[in-house]
């Protein structure tokens, strides 16, 4: 018999080739983070660099020129008077158009108005009325920048990680204040508010680059409605007919009024007068990134199942840099107040987002943040406009003990609300109003941790 033919060699084992970097990156990437959440975190980080220290750069500008508190005070006023007056339009004008080309546009009208800003300052003598027509410039741009860029997040990520997505977004925006406050202050002092300003307007434009990127194409295309003003009511709908959503912004109406004429008026008139100028309080603000940044690590964490009850707790910190600016304390004291506040405000704000995210139908997302960011903000204007004549009549230690004082009042009346002390974590976010208007402690089964 012939022997049996050899079997043929098998073909030489070849190793798969190596994940290319961006699918290795892109394995190594939380499912959660997609394109749109990191490019809108990237753009985040880089404008809180310059807005942080443009801030103190516009009050100390003022400074320079020869203002006094009053001048301060209606600097930031013009800011913020265009902010609440625009927010309600910038909102329904993001729910009808591609919330990215709104971004991009507010973007640039920021490039243009603190570069011409800067300009004023490092060249000339600015009189206080071109800084106020600037800084309203730049408040028009935030109104219609805003709600756009709450809806555009919260629409770019989904499932059980939203707290964690949200607080590491604000972890990123909170770090980039941290040395954005400090460098700011820094150079201040070394070569004027000027450079500080065109610092921001190039941030600006770097970020409005990025947001021109982002992808629109998962969100589903707004039906035609009756106008502008049918959305607006739409949304108001949706406001009033959840009593935790209009007491918290009722709320934060008169907390952040507080805060507003605290860090933009007696915040750099103290540092001027007792903690050395303007170095010492860019260190004291970048305290207050430096809690909000742990308040972040802390809230990606821990997912506490009331929400809104533990978030509300959190105001009452708020209070701390009032009463340290109003003894004064050294700016150790003041740095410690400003972090402990910081803290608790992100814990807050990781859980308000949460919230909005849950319990707030996509479509709706631009014109319910518009009344929320209108609400907050009302009186704002009025607030920093009448600081430095509130310190002429009660002196700067009452008024600020007053914000202090007020600040707690009113979050002890927000938690006699009980949809604040009872809406609790979900999976699933709801479809319309009548699937969440009032929302109801889940069952002991589903209750747990």
């Amino acid at each position: 018999m012939s022997s049996p033919a050899a079997p043929p060699p098998s073909p030489p084992v070849v190793p798969p080739p190596p994940p290319a970097p961006s699918s290795r990156w892109r394995s190594r990437r939380p499912e959660w983070a997609g394109r749109n959440y990191l490019l809108l975190t990237a753009a985040a980080i880089i404008t809180n660099l310059g807005t942080h220290g443009a801030l103190i750069a516009a009050a100390f500008a003022v400074l320079h020129s020869g203002g006094d508190a009053g001048d301060v005070g209606l600097v930031a006023a013009a800011r913020t008077l265009p902010l609440v007056l625009f927010l309600l339009i910038g909102g329904a004008l993001a729910d009808r158009l591609p919330r990215h080309r709104v971004m991009v546009a507010a973007n640039a009208l920021n490039c243009v108005s603190q570069g011409a800003f800067a300009v004023l300052v490092l060249t000339g003598d600015p009189q206080l009325w071109q800084m106020m027509a600037l800084t309203a410039l730049c408040g028009t741009g935030q109104a219609f920048f805003s709600p756009a860029a709450e809806g555009m997040l919260m629409s770019s990520v989904s499932g059980e990680q939203v707290s964690r997505a949200f607080a590491l977004f604000r972890m990123g925006m909170h770090g980039a204040g941290i040395g954005g406050a400090a460098l700011g202050g820094a150079m201040i002092a070394a070569v004027g508010p000027g450079w500080v300003l065109a610092i921001d307007a190039a941030a600006f434009a770097v970020a409005g680059a990025l947001r021109a990127f982002l992808d629109v194409g998962h969100i589903a295309a707004r039906q035609p409605g009756g106008g502008l003003l049918s959305d607006l009511r739409e949304g108001w709908r949706e406001f009033v007919g959840r009593p935790w959503l209009w007491s918290i912004v009722a709320q934060f109406s008169i907390v952040v009024a507080l805060i507003g004429a605290t860090e933009s008026v007696y915040g750099p008139l103290v540092a001027r007068d007792h903690l050395g100028g303007a170095r010492p309080w860019g260190l004291a603000l970048a305290a207050f990134g430096a809690g909000m940044l742990c308040g972040a690590l802390l809230m990606m964490r821990w997912k506490p199942r009331r929400m809104l009850l533990v978030g509300t707790l959190g105001v009452f910190p708020i209070a701390l840099p009032s009463a340290a600016l109003a003894v004064p304390l050294d700016v150790v004291g003041v740095s410690i107040a400003m972090f402990v506040s910081g803290a608790a405000i992100e814990v807050f704000g990781v859980a308000w987002m949460t919230t909005l995210h849950q319990e707030i139908p996509e479509e709706k997302l631009s014109r319910v943040s518009a009344y929320d960011y209108f609400g907050s903000t009302a009186m704002l204007p009025l607030s920093t406009a009448l600081a430095g004549p509130a310190e002429n009549v009660f002196g700067r230690g009452s008024a600020l003990w007053g914000s202090a004082a007020l600040i707690v009042v009113v979050t002890g009346l927000v938690l006699l609300v009980p949809d604040v002390r009872n809406l609790t974590r979900r999976t699933k976010r709801v479809t319309g109003l009548d699937e969440g208007a009032v929302p109801r402690a889940a069952p002991a089964a589903q209750a747990r941790p």
